[in-house]
Protein backbone atom coordinates (compact mmCIF):
# COMPACT_ATOMS: atom_id res chain seq x y z
CA UNK A 1 0.00 0.00 0.00
CA UNK A 2 1.25 3.45 -0.69
CA UNK A 3 -0.36 6.36 1.10
CA UNK A 4 0.04 10.18 -0.31
CA UNK A 5 -1.34 12.86 1.24
CA UNK A 6 -0.23 16.59 2.07
CA UNK A 7 0.57 16.20 5.80
CA UNK A 8 1.37 13.18 7.44
CA UNK A 9 1.74 12.66 11.07
CA UNK A 10 3.48 10.16 12.79
CA UNK A 11 2.23 9.45 16.14
CA UNK A 12 -1.37 9.52 18.06
CA UNK A 13 -0.68 11.12 20.78
CA UNK A 14 -2.02 15.07 22.00
CA UNK A 15 0.98 16.89 19.77
CA UNK A 16 -0.10 14.65 16.63
CA UNK A 17 -3.69 14.87 16.85
CA UNK A 18 -3.66 18.20 17.47
CA UNK A 19 -1.34 18.54 14.46
CA UNK A 20 -3.86 17.26 12.43
CA UNK A 21 -6.87 18.85 13.41
CA UNK A 22 -4.88 22.17 12.99
CA UNK A 23 -3.74 21.19 9.55
CA UNK A 24 -6.82 19.55 8.11
CA UNK A 25 -8.23 22.89 7.27
CA UNK A 26 -4.91 23.07 4.73
CA UNK A 27 -5.19 19.48 3.08
CA UNK A 28 -5.13 15.86 3.39
CA UNK A 29 -3.75 14.22 6.27
CA UNK A 30 -3.17 10.92 7.30
CA UNK A 31 -2.16 9.78 10.29
CA UNK A 32 0.36 6.40 11.60
CA UNK A 33 -0.35 4.89 15.15
CA UNK A 34 1.99 1.72 15.56
CA UNK A 35 -0.78 0.22 17.76
CA UNK A 36 -4.39 1.83 18.51
CA UNK A 37 -5.05 5.43 18.36
CA UNK A 38 -5.37 5.87 21.60
CA UNK A 39 -2.09 4.01 22.65
CA UNK A 40 0.29 7.01 23.78
CA UNK A 41 1.89 8.51 26.66
CA UNK A 42 -0.69 11.22 26.77
CA UNK A 43 -3.60 8.86 27.58
CA UNK A 44 -1.54 8.04 30.76
CA UNK A 45 -0.92 11.63 31.93
CA UNK A 46 -3.21 11.60 35.32
CA UNK A 47 -1.94 15.08 36.30
CA UNK A 48 -2.99 17.59 34.21
CA UNK A 49 -2.05 21.03 31.92
CA UNK A 50 -0.20 23.72 33.87
CA UNK A 51 -1.50 27.07 32.70
CA UNK A 52 -1.92 31.01 34.31
CA UNK A 53 -5.54 30.80 35.23
CA UNK A 54 -5.79 31.82 39.04
CA UNK A 55 -6.25 35.29 40.13
CA UNK A 56 -3.27 35.33 42.22
CA UNK A 57 -0.69 33.38 39.56
CA UNK A 58 0.98 35.52 37.00
CA UNK A 59 3.00 34.21 33.56
CA UNK A 60 6.04 36.11 35.18
CA UNK A 61 5.74 33.33 37.86
CA UNK A 62 4.86 30.45 35.85
CA UNK A 63 7.79 31.08 33.56
CA UNK A 64 9.88 31.82 36.61
CA UNK A 65 9.46 28.48 37.92
CA UNK A 66 9.81 26.83 34.86
CA UNK A 67 13.43 28.57 34.50
CA UNK A 68 14.11 27.22 38.13
CA UNK A 69 13.29 23.79 37.72
CA UNK A 70 15.13 23.41 34.21
CA UNK A 71 18.43 23.98 36.67
CA UNK A 72 19.59 26.73 34.25
CA UNK A 73 19.54 24.95 30.80
CA UNK A 74 15.83 25.93 29.60
CA UNK A 75 15.42 28.42 26.40
CA UNK A 76 13.91 31.57 28.26
CA UNK A 77 12.01 32.24 25.09
CA UNK A 78 10.04 28.96 24.38
CA UNK A 79 9.06 29.25 27.61
CA UNK A 80 7.64 32.60 27.89
CA UNK A 81 5.75 31.67 24.54
CA UNK A 82 4.70 28.46 26.22
CA UNK A 83 3.24 29.69 29.04
CA UNK A 84 2.02 33.09 27.37
CA UNK A 85 -0.24 30.86 24.92
CA UNK A 86 -1.26 28.61 27.61
CA UNK A 87 -4.66 30.03 28.43
CA UNK A 88 -5.45 30.50 25.05
CA UNK A 89 -4.91 26.48 24.72
CA UNK A 90 -6.71 25.89 27.06
CA UNK A 91 -10.06 27.19 25.97
CA UNK A 92 -9.28 25.93 22.30
CA UNK A 93 -9.31 22.67 23.91
CA UNK A 94 -12.29 23.01 25.16
CA UNK A 95 -14.03 24.57 22.59
CA UNK A 96 -12.91 20.83 20.97
CA UNK A 97 -14.57 19.06 23.61
CA UNK A 98 -12.43 18.90 26.15
CA UNK A 99 -14.08 18.34 29.66
CA UNK A 100 -12.11 20.04 32.13
CA UNK A 101 -13.15 19.54 36.03
CA UNK A 102 -14.98 22.72 37.58
CA UNK A 103 -15.36 24.37 41.22
CA UNK A 104 -19.31 24.20 42.53
CA UNK A 105 -18.79 28.45 41.44
CA UNK A 106 -17.96 27.13 37.66
CA UNK A 107 -14.27 28.12 37.46
CA UNK A 108 -11.30 25.72 37.25
CA UNK A 109 -10.84 23.65 39.68
CA UNK A 110 -6.60 24.14 39.66
CA UNK A 111 -4.04 21.69 41.56
CA UNK A 112 -0.89 22.28 42.65
CA UNK A 113 2.28 19.64 41.80
CA UNK A 114 5.95 19.98 42.73
CA UNK A 115 7.55 23.20 41.81
CA UNK A 116 4.69 25.37 41.14
CA UNK A 117 4.37 28.41 43.40
CA UNK A 118 0.73 28.67 42.79
CA UNK A 119 -2.41 26.40 41.63
CA UNK A 120 -2.29 26.72 38.12
CA UNK A 121 -2.78 22.70 37.47
CA UNK A 122 -6.40 22.26 35.06
CA UNK A 123 -7.06 18.97 35.11
CA UNK A 124 -9.80 16.35 34.60
CA UNK A 125 -10.33 14.54 37.54
CA UNK A 126 -7.41 12.26 38.12
CA UNK A 127 -7.78 11.21 34.36
CA UNK A 128 -6.71 14.80 32.36
CA UNK A 129 -4.38 12.56 29.64
CA UNK A 130 -7.12 9.90 28.62
CA UNK A 131 -10.14 12.99 28.57
CA UNK A 132 -8.04 15.09 26.25
CA UNK A 133 -6.87 11.93 24.06
CA UNK A 134 -10.97 11.06 23.53
CA UNK A 135 -12.22 14.46 22.46
CA UNK A 136 -9.15 14.50 20.03
CA UNK A 137 -9.90 11.23 18.78
CA UNK A 138 -13.31 11.75 17.85
CA UNK A 139 -12.55 15.00 16.19
CA UNK A 140 -10.03 13.73 14.16
CA UNK A 141 -12.37 10.88 13.77
CA UNK A 142 -15.23 13.39 12.44
CA UNK A 143 -13.05 15.51 9.98
CA UNK A 144 -13.28 14.44 6.43
CA UNK A 145 -9.44 15.29 5.62
CA UNK A 146 -7.94 13.07 8.44
CA UNK A 147 -7.50 9.60 8.01
CA UNK A 148 -6.07 7.24 10.51
CA UNK A 149 -3.75 4.23 9.96
CA UNK A 150 -3.22 1.73 13.25
CA UNK A 151 -0.86 -0.39 13.84
CA UNK A 152 1.81 0.48 11.72
CA UNK A 153 5.40 0.98 12.87
CA UNK A 154 7.39 3.95 11.39
CA UNK A 155 10.53 2.08 10.05
CA UNK A 156 12.49 5.07 8.62
CA UNK A 157 12.05 8.52 7.48
CA UNK A 158 12.38 8.81 3.90
CA UNK A 159 15.38 11.25 3.98
CA UNK A 160 17.90 11.14 0.61
CA UNK A 161 21.70 11.41 1.33
CA UNK A 162 23.95 11.76 -1.34
CA UNK A 163 27.74 10.34 -1.89
CA UNK A 164 29.80 11.75 1.01
CA UNK A 165 27.18 15.12 1.61
CA UNK A 166 27.88 16.67 4.77
CA UNK A 167 24.24 16.29 6.61
CA UNK A 168 23.40 20.05 5.60
CA UNK A 169 20.01 19.47 5.79
CA UNK A 170 19.59 20.14 1.46
CA UNK A 171 17.34 16.92 1.70
CA UNK A 172 14.01 17.49 2.29
CA UNK A 173 11.90 14.29 4.23
CA UNK A 174 9.58 12.70 1.98
CA UNK A 175 7.95 10.45 4.07
CA UNK A 176 8.53 7.43 6.04
CA UNK A 177 8.40 3.66 5.60
CA UNK A 178 5.95 1.42 8.13
CA UNK A 179 5.03 -2.08 8.87
CA UNK A 180 1.77 -2.94 8.52
CA UNK A 181 1.70 -4.97 11.93
CA UNK A 182 -1.65 -7.23 10.70
CA UNK A 183 0.07 -8.44 7.49
CA UNK A 184 3.16 -7.84 8.19
CA UNK A 185 3.60 -5.83 4.45
CA UNK A 186 6.07 -2.56 4.32
CA UNK A 187 4.13 0.09 3.34
CA UNK A 188 4.55 3.71 1.75
CA UNK A 189 3.57 6.89 2.86
CA UNK A 190 4.06 10.08 1.32
CA UNK A 191 3.99 13.67 2.11
CA UNK A 192 4.80 17.60 1.52
CA UNK A 193 5.32 17.76 5.24
CA UNK A 194 5.97 15.39 8.00
CA UNK A 195 5.21 15.38 11.97
CA UNK A 196 7.15 13.07 14.14
CA UNK A 197 4.79 12.97 17.19
CA UNK A 198 5.94 9.39 18.42
CA UNK A 199 6.68 9.86 22.11
CA UNK A 200 9.36 8.89 24.79
CA UNK A 201 11.06 5.76 25.25
CA UNK A 202 10.67 4.52 29.17
CA UNK A 203 10.67 1.19 27.53
CA UNK A 204 14.61 1.74 27.70
CA UNK A 205 14.45 1.53 31.34
CA UNK A 206 13.37 -1.57 33.54
CA UNK A 207 10.76 0.33 35.83
CA UNK A 208 8.56 3.13 34.13
CA UNK A 209 5.25 4.25 33.90
CA UNK A 210 5.41 4.59 29.93
CA UNK A 211 2.71 2.43 27.80
CA UNK A 212 5.29 -0.40 26.03
CA UNK A 213 4.97 1.76 22.27
CA UNK A 214 6.83 4.18 24.06
CA UNK A 215 10.29 2.16 22.63
CA UNK A 216 12.01 5.76 21.93
CA UNK A 217 10.81 5.21 17.96
CA UNK A 218 11.00 9.01 16.48
CA UNK A 219 14.50 10.17 18.28
CA UNK A 220 16.08 7.07 16.90
CA UNK A 221 14.71 6.96 13.05
CA UNK A 222 15.42 11.17 13.29
CA UNK A 223 18.57 10.50 14.64
CA UNK A 224 19.77 8.12 11.53
CA UNK A 225 17.99 10.40 9.21
CA UNK A 226 20.86 12.85 9.80
CA UNK A 227 18.49 15.04 12.22
CA UNK A 228 20.50 16.57 15.68
CA UNK A 229 19.30 15.64 18.99
CA UNK A 230 20.00 17.07 22.14
CA UNK A 231 20.20 16.79 25.92
CA UNK A 232 19.20 13.01 26.02
CA UNK A 233 20.89 12.42 29.13
CA UNK A 234 17.88 14.47 30.68
CA UNK A 235 15.48 11.59 31.46
CA UNK A 236 12.74 12.33 34.32
CA UNK A 237 12.08 9.94 36.72
CA UNK A 238 8.79 10.10 38.49
CA UNK A 239 9.23 9.86 42.18
CA UNK A 240 6.44 7.77 42.91
CA UNK A 241 5.12 4.37 40.84
CA UNK A 242 3.08 1.83 42.68
CA UNK A 243 5.20 -1.08 43.52
CA UNK A 244 3.46 -4.48 43.39
CA UNK A 245 4.25 -7.57 41.43
CA UNK A 246 1.47 -8.09 39.56
CA UNK A 247 1.42 -4.01 38.78
CA UNK A 248 2.62 -2.74 35.23
CA UNK A 249 3.37 0.78 34.34
CA UNK A 250 0.80 2.18 37.22
CA UNK A 251 1.44 6.00 38.20
CA UNK A 252 0.53 7.94 41.14
CA UNK A 253 -0.31 11.36 40.21
CA UNK A 254 1.98 13.69 41.98
CA UNK A 255 -0.86 16.02 42.65
CA UNK A 256 -1.40 13.31 45.06
CA UNK A 257 1.33 15.10 46.90
CA UNK A 258 0.40 18.55 45.89
CA UNK A 259 -3.16 17.77 47.72
CA UNK A 260 -1.01 16.83 51.44
CA UNK A 261 0.12 12.97 50.51
CA UNK A 262 3.65 12.46 52.37
CA UNK A 263 6.29 10.11 51.41
CA UNK A 264 7.34 8.25 54.48
CA UNK A 265 9.86 5.62 55.20
CA UNK A 266 9.11 1.45 55.89
CA UNK A 267 9.41 2.54 59.78
CA UNK A 268 6.91 5.62 59.13
CA UNK A 269 9.37 8.53 59.46
CA UNK A 270 9.06 11.33 57.13
CA UNK A 271 11.91 12.36 54.97
CA UNK A 272 11.89 14.97 52.66
CA UNK A 273 12.49 17.54 54.66
CA UNK A 274 15.88 16.92 55.26
CA UNK A 275 16.46 16.84 50.92
CA UNK A 276 14.53 20.15 50.22
CA UNK A 277 12.58 23.16 51.40
CA UNK A 278 9.47 22.38 49.32
CA UNK A 279 9.34 18.52 50.94
CA UNK A 280 7.42 16.10 48.75
CA UNK A 281 6.35 19.12 46.79
CA UNK A 282 10.19 19.52 45.58
CA UNK A 283 10.84 19.07 41.61
CA UNK A 284 10.76 15.69 40.49
CA UNK A 285 14.80 15.25 40.35
CA UNK A 286 14.87 15.93 43.85
CA UNK A 287 12.13 13.82 45.37
CA UNK A 288 13.07 10.95 43.15
CA UNK A 289 16.67 11.19 43.78
CA UNK A 290 15.89 11.27 47.94
CA UNK A 291 13.91 8.29 47.43
CA UNK A 292 16.22 6.34 45.50
CA UNK A 293 18.86 7.27 48.34
CA UNK A 294 16.64 5.92 51.04
CA UNK A 295 16.04 3.08 49.75
CA UNK A 296 19.25 1.93 48.56
CA UNK A 297 20.78 3.36 52.00
CA UNK A 298 18.33 1.47 54.08
CA UNK A 299 17.95 -1.80 51.68
CA UNK A 300 14.26 -1.80 51.33
CA UNK A 301 12.33 -1.83 48.43
CA UNK A 302 10.49 0.69 48.37
CA UNK A 303 9.19 3.70 49.90
CA UNK A 304 5.47 4.60 51.64
CA UNK A 305 3.30 7.12 50.16
CA UNK A 306 0.51 8.38 52.91
CA UNK A 307 -2.48 10.20 51.97
CA UNK A 308 -3.84 10.58 55.20
CA UNK A 309 -3.27 14.06 55.01
CA UNK A 310 -5.26 14.78 51.89
CA UNK A 311 -8.41 14.45 53.85
CA UNK A 312 -11.29 11.96 54.88
CA UNK A 313 -11.48 8.28 53.06
CA UNK A 314 -14.51 10.23 51.56
CA UNK A 315 -12.44 12.92 50.35
CA UNK A 316 -9.71 10.73 49.04
CA UNK A 317 -12.21 8.53 46.94
CA UNK A 318 -14.09 11.45 45.19
CA UNK A 319 -10.60 13.87 44.11
CA UNK A 320 -8.72 10.87 42.70
CA UNK A 321 -11.43 8.35 41.36
CA UNK A 322 -8.89 6.63 38.87
CA UNK A 323 -5.95 6.14 41.23
CA UNK A 324 -8.17 4.80 43.92
CA UNK A 325 -9.84 2.44 41.54
CA UNK A 326 -6.48 1.28 40.08
CA UNK A 327 -4.78 0.54 43.19
CA UNK A 328 -7.66 -1.49 44.61
CA UNK A 329 -7.33 -3.80 42.29
CA UNK A 330 -4.16 -4.89 43.68
CA UNK A 331 -5.79 -4.68 46.79
CA UNK A 332 -4.62 -1.78 48.21
CA UNK A 333 -7.24 0.83 49.63
CA UNK A 334 -5.23 4.43 49.08
CA UNK A 335 -8.33 6.11 51.22
CA UNK A 336 -7.05 3.74 54.45
CA UNK A 337 -3.79 2.04 53.41
CA UNK A 338 -0.07 3.55 53.16
CA UNK A 339 0.45 3.21 49.27
CA UNK A 340 4.46 1.25 48.42
CA UNK A 341 6.17 3.44 45.45
CA UNK A 342 9.04 4.04 44.02
CA UNK A 343 10.67 5.71 40.87
CA UNK A 344 10.33 5.14 37.39
CA UNK A 345 11.14 6.43 34.05
CA UNK A 346 8.54 9.02 33.32
CA UNK A 347 9.54 11.13 30.44
CA UNK A 348 12.70 12.35 28.20
CA UNK A 349 13.35 16.18 28.98
CA UNK A 350 15.27 15.84 25.29
CA UNK A 351 14.45 14.93 21.97
CA UNK A 352 15.09 16.32 18.55
CA UNK A 353 16.13 19.52 18.32
CA UNK A 354 12.82 22.41 16.77
CA UNK A 355 12.45 25.67 16.69
CA UNK A 356 10.03 27.40 18.02
CA UNK A 357 7.41 26.61 15.54
CA UNK A 358 8.49 22.84 15.21
CA UNK A 359 10.90 22.64 12.12
CA UNK A 360 14.05 20.65 12.74
CA UNK A 361 17.38 20.75 10.70
CA UNK A 362 16.06 18.89 8.08
CA UNK A 363 13.65 20.49 5.65
CA UNK A 364 9.78 18.85 5.70
CA UNK A 365 10.27 17.22 8.53
CA UNK A 366 8.60 19.00 12.14
CA UNK A 367 8.48 17.62 14.99
CA UNK A 368 6.16 18.40 18.88
CA UNK A 369 5.35 16.61 21.71
CA UNK A 370 8.04 14.13 24.17
CA UNK A 371 10.20 13.45 20.99
CA UNK A 372 10.86 17.02 20.55
CA UNK A 373 13.53 19.06 21.98
CA UNK A 374 11.86 22.73 21.89
CA UNK A 375 13.99 24.28 25.22
CA UNK A 376 11.20 24.56 27.44
CA UNK A 377 12.06 21.63 29.90
CA UNK A 378 15.94 22.39 29.90
CA UNK A 379 17.58 19.47 32.50
CA UNK A 380 14.21 19.30 34.46
CA UNK A 381 10.38 18.73 33.02
CA UNK A 382 8.19 21.06 35.21
CA UNK A 383 5.04 19.05 36.36
CA UNK A 384 2.39 19.11 33.93
CA UNK A 385 4.50 21.05 31.21
CA UNK A 386 4.46 18.89 29.29
CA UNK A 387 0.65 18.48 27.56
CA UNK A 388 0.95 22.27 27.39
CA UNK A 389 3.93 21.73 25.44
CA UNK A 390 2.34 19.72 22.90
CA UNK A 391 -0.53 21.26 22.43
CA UNK A 392 1.17 24.73 22.19
CA UNK A 393 4.43 23.76 20.08
CA UNK A 394 1.79 21.21 17.82
CA UNK A 395 -0.43 24.05 17.18
CA UNK A 396 2.67 26.42 16.24
CA UNK A 397 4.35 23.59 13.82
CA UNK A 398 0.91 23.29 12.10
CA UNK A 399 1.35 26.85 11.52
CA UNK A 400 4.49 26.79 10.18
CA UNK A 401 3.39 23.81 8.15
CA UNK A 402 0.07 24.92 6.49
CA UNK A 403 2.46 28.43 5.15
CA UNK A 404 5.09 26.51 3.59
CA UNK A 405 2.92 24.01 1.76
CA UNK A 406 0.56 26.88 0.76
CA UNK A 407 4.16 28.59 -0.81
CA UNK A 408 5.27 25.59 -1.83
CA UNK A 409 2.50 23.54 -3.58
CA UNK A 410 3.74 21.14 -5.48
CA UNK A 411 3.66 16.81 -6.07
CA UNK A 412 5.23 14.93 -3.92
CA UNK A 413 7.76 13.02 -5.12
CA UNK A 414 7.63 9.22 -5.08
CA UNK A 415 10.13 7.60 -2.46
CA UNK A 416 11.94 4.33 -3.47
CA UNK A 417 10.64 0.74 -2.78
CA UNK A 418 11.81 -0.82 0.64
CA UNK A 419 14.81 -2.59 0.27
CA UNK A 420 14.36 -5.91 2.56
CA UNK A 421 16.95 -6.86 4.71
CA UNK A 422 16.15 -10.59 4.30
CA UNK A 423 12.73 -12.49 3.91
CA UNK A 424 12.89 -15.37 6.18
CA UNK A 425 11.65 -14.72 10.24
CA UNK A 426 14.24 -15.17 13.02
CA UNK A 427 14.29 -18.69 14.28
CA UNK A 428 14.20 -18.02 17.45
CA UNK A 429 12.33 -15.09 19.27
CA UNK A 430 14.43 -16.21 22.51
CA UNK A 431 17.14 -14.32 21.47
CA UNK A 432 15.29 -11.11 21.00
CA UNK A 433 13.57 -11.44 24.14
CA UNK A 434 16.69 -12.18 26.07
CA UNK A 435 17.98 -8.79 24.52
CA UNK A 436 15.00 -6.68 24.81
CA UNK A 437 15.56 -7.73 28.96
CA UNK A 438 19.60 -7.22 28.98
CA UNK A 439 19.30 -3.60 27.07
CA UNK A 440 16.58 -3.00 30.10
CA UNK A 441 18.50 -3.73 33.01
CA UNK A 442 21.33 -2.40 31.55
CA UNK A 443 20.36 1.11 31.60
CA UNK A 444 18.21 0.64 34.73
CA UNK A 445 21.61 -0.25 36.83
CA UNK A 446 24.32 1.75 34.79
CA UNK A 447 22.32 4.72 33.26
CA UNK A 448 19.58 5.37 35.99
CA UNK A 449 19.01 8.33 38.44
CA UNK A 450 22.06 8.47 40.03
CA UNK A 451 25.23 7.89 37.51
CA UNK A 452 29.29 7.26 37.16
CA UNK A 453 31.68 7.77 34.72
CA UNK A 454 32.49 4.15 35.26
CA UNK A 455 29.41 2.10 34.72
CA UNK A 456 28.44 4.87 32.11
CA UNK A 457 31.19 3.41 29.72
CA UNK A 458 30.69 0.11 30.78
CA UNK A 459 26.88 0.83 29.65
CA UNK A 460 27.96 1.96 26.49
CA UNK A 461 30.74 -1.11 25.83
CA UNK A 462 27.81 -3.28 26.35
CA UNK A 463 25.32 -1.58 24.21
CA UNK A 464 27.64 -1.58 21.48
CA UNK A 465 27.86 -5.32 21.45
CA UNK A 466 24.42 -5.61 21.35
CA UNK A 467 23.92 -3.25 18.79
CA UNK A 468 25.95 -5.19 16.33
CA UNK A 469 24.43 -8.48 16.94
CA UNK A 470 21.04 -6.33 16.51
CA UNK A 471 22.41 -4.93 13.01
CA UNK A 472 22.90 -8.05 12.29
CA UNK A 473 19.49 -9.54 12.64
CA UNK A 474 17.86 -6.67 10.98
CA UNK A 475 20.28 -7.11 7.94
CA UNK A 476 19.53 -10.93 7.67
CA UNK A 477 15.38 -11.67 9.04
CA UNK A 478 12.37 -10.62 7.74
CA UNK A 479 11.28 -7.01 9.31
CA UNK A 480 9.20 -7.62 12.89
CA UNK A 481 7.93 -5.06 15.60
CA UNK A 482 9.96 -6.34 18.54
CA UNK A 483 13.23 -6.79 16.52
CA UNK A 484 12.12 -2.78 15.21
CA UNK A 485 11.81 -1.71 18.22
CA UNK A 486 14.68 -3.70 20.01
CA UNK A 487 17.29 -1.61 17.26
CA UNK A 488 15.40 1.83 18.65
CA UNK A 489 16.03 1.17 22.20
CA UNK A 490 19.48 0.34 21.64
CA UNK A 491 20.25 3.46 19.53
CA UNK A 492 18.22 5.87 22.11
CA UNK A 493 20.73 4.08 24.91
CA UNK A 494 23.49 4.72 23.31
CA UNK A 495 23.07 8.48 22.58
CA UNK A 496 21.37 8.68 26.23
CA UNK A 497 24.79 7.19 27.09
CA UNK A 498 26.95 9.35 25.05
CA UNK A 499 24.98 12.46 26.39
CA UNK A 500 25.44 11.30 29.80
CA UNK A 501 29.23 10.95 29.30
CA UNK A 502 29.87 14.04 27.72
CA UNK A 503 28.43 16.50 30.28
CA UNK A 504 31.37 16.41 33.20
CA UNK A 505 28.89 17.87 35.79
CA UNK A 506 25.41 17.47 37.75
CA UNK A 507 22.57 19.53 36.91
CA UNK A 508 18.84 18.23 37.12
CA UNK A 509 18.26 14.91 36.27
CA UNK A 510 21.46 14.40 35.57
CA UNK A 511 23.30 13.30 38.77
CA UNK A 512 26.78 12.01 38.25
CA UNK A 513 28.31 11.23 41.40
CA UNK A 514 32.35 11.65 39.68
CA UNK A 515 31.12 15.14 39.25
CA UNK A 516 28.76 16.25 42.13
CA UNK A 517 28.39 20.15 41.29
CA UNK A 518 26.63 22.25 39.15
CA UNK A 519 29.49 23.78 36.47
CA UNK A 520 27.91 26.93 34.41
CA UNK A 521 30.96 28.00 33.10
CA UNK A 522 31.47 24.84 31.41
CA UNK A 523 28.56 23.13 30.59
CA UNK A 524 25.43 25.54 31.06
CA UNK A 525 24.70 24.30 26.91
CA UNK A 526 22.99 21.82 25.00
CA UNK A 527 24.49 18.65 24.60
CA UNK A 528 23.59 18.25 20.83
CA UNK A 529 24.45 15.13 18.56
CA UNK A 530 24.14 14.19 14.97
CA UNK A 531 25.17 11.22 13.10
CA UNK A 532 27.47 11.75 10.56
CA UNK A 533 27.41 11.75 6.90
CA UNK A 534 26.43 8.24 5.21
CA UNK A 535 25.72 8.02 1.68
CA UNK A 536 21.97 6.46 2.25
CA UNK A 537 18.26 6.73 1.17
CA UNK A 538 15.67 5.81 4.19
CA UNK A 539 15.96 1.73 4.01
CA UNK A 540 19.66 1.38 2.70
CA UNK A 541 20.77 3.04 5.47
CA UNK A 542 20.43 -0.33 7.79
CA UNK A 543 23.89 -1.36 7.95
CA UNK A 544 26.98 0.04 10.57
CA UNK A 545 26.78 0.28 14.05
CA UNK A 546 24.38 2.54 15.69
CA UNK A 547 25.49 5.68 16.93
Amino acid sequence: MNGNSDFLVIGSGIAGFWFALKTASHGRVILVTKKKESDSNTNYAQGGIASVLAKDDSFDLHIEDTLRGGAGLCHRDAVELMVRSGPQAIRELMETGVRFSNQSNGLPDLRREGGHSRRRIVHAEDLTGAEIENALVNAAKAHPNITVFEDRLALELAVEQGEGEPRSGRHPCRGVWALNRCTGEIEQYEAAVTLLAAGGCGKIYLYTSNPDVATGDGVAMAYRAGAQVANLEFVQFHPTCLYHAEAKSFLISEVVRGEGAVLRTLDGATFMERYHPEGGLAPRDVVARAIDQEIKQRGEKHVWLDLAPVGSPEVIRSRFPHIYRGCLKYGIDISRDLVPVVPAAHYMCGGVVSDLHGRTNIPGLYVAGEVACTGVHGANRLASNSLLEAVVFAARAAEAAGAELCRTRVATEKIPEWVEGGNTPMPESVVLDHDWDSVRTLMWDYVGIVRRDERLELAESRLRLLSRHIEGYYRRFRVAPDLVELRNIVTVGLLIVRCALTRKESRGLHCNLDYTERDDVHWQHDTVLQKPATPHYGSQSVGGENP
